[in-house]
């Protein structure tokens, strides 16, 4: 009222004139009224620390045909609910479970997918002082903590995951470079743990706990320099992959304690990692705002993608559209509401079947297919970006299996070898006047990156395109 008044006074301009919302570099500020800031359903936010928001899915396989769960974290408080999807929202006011924790904050948390039920599922937590503690939010009970004392490791839980095919044994990372082994079926000791070597190599320790009887934790991994931001499991649980502070993307054969492969980022240090859901590619992102496409088997970068303003936070692959075979037309009729179920069984039905399609391109006797991936990014930039890997950048030295359908896909060049900048979407903002013949100077942005120091280095032919995204831009290094 004070500012309106004097803005009146001054020939200025009136009280509905006045914004009630502006743009920054870092997303939009809004202004909100008191009801829609008091809203019951609404989640306060404790604006005390800085940890993300992390949110992790299970299907307890409820007879309703409503299995979904979803956890998250904010602040100091953790909160279970039922999952309705995205056409009908939860109701924020009635979870299952919600707990507020004092001294500390949970960091991050995953289900154990294997033993989930309607009565009963396993949630790990971890915590900014480096304990994990293992509750049941539909029992809402707490069975165990570990790292109680803070003996094995002082420093910030980074990520935790169950290790797949697994009842009891779970991996945790911190900030101080340590991966640890834990069985929730034992217990962690009353003096910090001695270790002795179990197998050493680049940049890479692992040792095992040294004591008379079987306790946590049963194996400590010291990993690179820096804090181990991220790791993800391959999708047959066979490999780990690995991202760290000092840049380099580390994955290991996890039964045999292996080194499989390396990969170095352009600058800065990787936050996330995600496989594809065939296990063929492992995508990374970090601080140098670039999203990094990485080969498992050849153990070589294929393509970085420049679409993001600031560092890169989360990688994920979209399951639901890997691969589409081209004798199979999409045929739709009905309702926009029947439209959607169709493409959402759809979705579903290709998902299941990722893996298994994937493999019959090399099969002889198979129908033509044309290769996909679709995966997200999200940055510090608030921008959400969908990135197209198509079988031209997977397999440049192939005939494409039918002609490509993308929009505002332009300038495809085949420059010297290096690896390959593929084709982003992002949700911010789009250009939808780009073309090749009104967008000069389009070869000017493929100015070099270094080769990363993947490891085997291999070359490869490189061909470029350019995104349908105004902001986020494509480059190809050499």
């Amino acid at each position: 009222m004070l500012i309106s008044k004097m803005a009146a006074e001054g020939g200025g301009k009136e009280m509905n004139e006045i914004k009630t919302q502006f743009t920054t570099r870092e997303g939009v500020y809004k202004l909100l009224t008191h009801s829609e800031y008091s809203r019951p359903n609404r989640v306060p936010f404790n604006s005390q620390g800085s940890n993300p928001v992390k949110v992790s899915f299970v299907n307890v396989n409820d007879q309703s045909g409503n299995g979904d769960r979803i956890c998250f974290n904010v602040g100091r408080e953790l909160y279970f609910y039922i999952y309705k999807g995205v056409r009908k929202a939860a109701d924020l006011s009635k979870p299952i479970d919600k707990r507020i924790y004092k001294g500390t904050q949970p960091t991050c948390h995953d289900f154990n997918h294997l033993t989930a039920t309607a009565e009963s599922v396993s949630l790990l937590v971890g915590f900014s002082a480096g304990q994990v503690q293992l509750i049941d939010p539909i029992k809402k009970e707490t069975s165990k903590l570990f790292n109680e004392e803070r003996l094995i490791d002082k420093s910030r839980v980074t990520c935790v995951k169950w290790v797949p095919g697994s009842e009891s044994l779970f991996l945790v990372s911190h900030a101080s470079g340590n991966m640890y082994l834990y069985n929730v079926e034992h217990t962690c000791g009353t003096t910090a743990p001695h270790y002795q070597l179990l197998k050493q190599g680049e940049n890479y320790s692992v040792h095992t706990c040294k004591s008379k009887s079987t306790r946590n934790p049963l194996l400590k991994w010291t990993v690179g320099e820096g804090a181990l931001n991220e790791f993800a499991f391959s999708p047959d649980g066979k490999f780990l992959a690995c991202v760290s502070q000092d840049g380099f993307l580390r994955v290991f054969n996890f039964d045999a304690v292996e080194l499989h492969g390396t990969m170095k980022s352009y600058f800065g240090g990787l936050l996330c990692v995600c496989w594809s859901p065939d296990g063929k590619y492992i995508v990374a992102g970090g601080e140098d705002d670039l999203v990094t496409v990485w080969s498992f088997l050849d153990c070589r970068v294929i393509a970085r993608g420049h679409g993001h303003k600031s560092w890169v936070s989360v990688v994920a692959f979209d399951h639901y559209t890997t691969s589409v075979e081209e004798s199979d037309p999409m045929e739709f009729s009905g309702s926009d509401e029947d439209f959607q179920d169709q493409m959402i069984h759809f979705g579903r039905d290709r998902a299941n079947s990722t893996q298994s399609r994937l493999s019959k391109r090399n099969s002889t006797d198979s129908r033509p297919v044309s290769v996909t991936y679709r995966f997200g990014s999200v940055g510090q930039d608030t921008q959400l970006c969908l990135w197209d890997l198509t079988e031209d950048i997977l397999f440049p030295h192939l005939p494409l299996s039918r002609t490509r359908t993308h929009t505002n896909v332009m300038n495809a060049t085949s420059p010297p070898a290096g690896a390959t900048i593929i084709t982003n979407t992002s949700s911010n903002t789009t250009n939808g006047n780009n073309s090749g013949a009104n967008t000069p100077g389009i070869n000017s942005l493929s100015t070099t990156l270094p080769r990363s120091n993947s490891l085997p280095h291999s070359a490869g032919t490189t061909t470029t395109a350019n995104n349908t995204n105004k902001a986020g831009r494509w480059r190809r290094h050499r």
